[in-house]
């Protein structure tokens, strides 16, 4: 499977914070046998994460992973920036990652993190931090192929769920 990965953070594109939480997704998706085609870093404004994903979605991407952008601060901007180029949402991908770390990470809930459809590609936006990757990614991991799969017109099979 083909993943992306933008890193949406304005500390992080200028240089001034490592890119911690987009380096270990990247290491997650690569661990599951992901190839990763893309890697960036864009500040936190839907213009720039907007160029970010169409170049991903040209590049045929299967899925988009963001992370970083999905609080409550006002420049926290990575939902807006996604539900504006996806077709479908699906609410339940968001749902899973939020209720995740709920009892651990009571502000979990505060994510306003996204998940859709654009085209065939999935798009999910996680949390910046390190443990929000990794909340997000336990999530994701067992349901990513099924639901690419399903996004390009697979069949349901026996298990499956969907």
């Amino acid at each position: 499977m083909k993943a992306a990965v933008i890193t949406c953070s304005n500390r992080s594109a200028t240089g001034e914070r490592p890119d911690d939480s987009g380096e270990l997704l990247v290491q997650l998706l690569e661990e599951q046998g992901h190839e990763i085609i893309s890697r960036v870093v864009v500040p936190d404004e839907i213009d720039a994460i907007r160029r970010a994903l169409r170049t991903d979605l040209e590049a045929d991407a299967d899925v988009v992973i963001t992370t970083g952008g999905t609080g409550l601060t006002p420049t926290d901007v990575t939902p807006e920036a996604v539900l504006g180029l996806i077709d479908r949402e699906i609410p339940g991908i968001a749902e899973a990652i939020r209720a995740a770390a709920r009892d651990r990470v009571p502000t979990s809930v505060l994510s306003r993190g996204v998940a859709g459809v654009s085209g065939r590609t999935l798009i999910v936006t996680l949390p910046g931090s390190p443990g929000g990757v990794r909340d997000g990614m336990d999530v994701l991991a067992p349901l990513l192929r099924h639901a690419v799969d399903q996004i390009g017109g697979g069949d349901h099979r026996p298990g499956g769920g969907v």
